[in-house]
């Protein structure tokens, strides 16, 4: 690893890293630009030892021992320019970017999965990025997106999966065809919904089996739960209707793994 210390919180070399609380502005320029960014050590490593290219660094020095294999530019900054950078206090003392992959069509990613569990519409990061953890937890084996889900390489996303995103194959469906993308491969597609007619872990579950939730607020979309194979429910106490989404898929996840 190359060092190089930067005071200047502006300074042309740290662009990938700017202004990092624009949640509109990074999830436009990300993709567009080609990068994506992951935070902390542990992340980092995650994302360099699953394949994706290192960029560069922006770290505090005392972060600097952990990183020193990469082979990339580090930005060594301190606490304060790094603060300044970004636009939020980074507690993990390190940023890095790495180059983005082109994303593997839906048969490639299925056709040997047999668990993989379906968001549909999720805008939210932090929740992509949880169900990413959990189906990495409990061992399932791919992510299938909706066009309109949010990236799960947003640097939210990445955080709160921890680096989970990138131990697992994921792709990307169209809302009007994705479902026939999960059938034509064999898979049987089971809706998470509060009023499904069944409760989860009751009904008999095929190998192949697709899990699908919706996006917050709406739950899954009318046009999927109609061309699901099953529907199912998490049975609930006290009056309660409904669980965060990514609660729900948590208990969904590791009811029918």
């Amino acid at each position: 690893m190359r060092c190089v210390a930067v005071d200047d919180p502006s300074d042309p070399r740290l662009a990938p890293f700017l202004r990092l609380r624009d949640t509109q502005m990074r999830s436009a320029r990300e993709p567009a630009e080609g990068f994506f960014l992951a935070e902390g050590t542990r992340t980092i490593r995650r994302a360099f030892e699953a394949g994706y290219a290192p960029r560069a660094v922006i770290a505090t020095e005392r972060m600097l021992r952990e990183l020193d294999d990469l082979g990339v530019v580090a930005y060594v900054v301190s606490d304060e320019v790094l603060e300044a950078t970004t636009g939020f206090p980074v507690h993990r003392g390190a940023l890095a970017s790495f180059s983005r992959r082109p994303i593997p069509d839906a048969p490639t990613v299925l056709v040997e999965a047999e668990r993989v569990v379906v968001l549909e519409d999720l805008v939210d990061a932090t929740n992509v990025g949880a169900i990413f953890r959990a189906a990495v937890a409990l061992g399932w084996d791919a992510v299938v997106l909706s066009a309109r889900c949010s990236d799960p390489l947003y640097r939210r996303a990445v955080r709160t999966s921890m680096g989970a995103v990138f131990s697992i194959p994921w792709t990307r469906v169209t809302h009007s065809s994705g479902i026939d993308v999960l059938h034509d491969a064999g898979f049987t597609v089971i809706a998470l919904t509060p009023t499904g007619s069944s409760e989860i872990g009751t009904a008999e579950i095929p190998a192949r089996r697709a899990l699908v939730v919706g996006s917050e607020g709406p739950g899954v979309s009318r046009r999927w739960l109609d061309a699901a194979d099953l529907r199912v429910r998490i049975p609930m106490h006290a009056g309660i209707d409904s669980l965060n989404v990514a609660t729900a898929a948590a208990i969904g996840l590791y009811a029918l793994a």
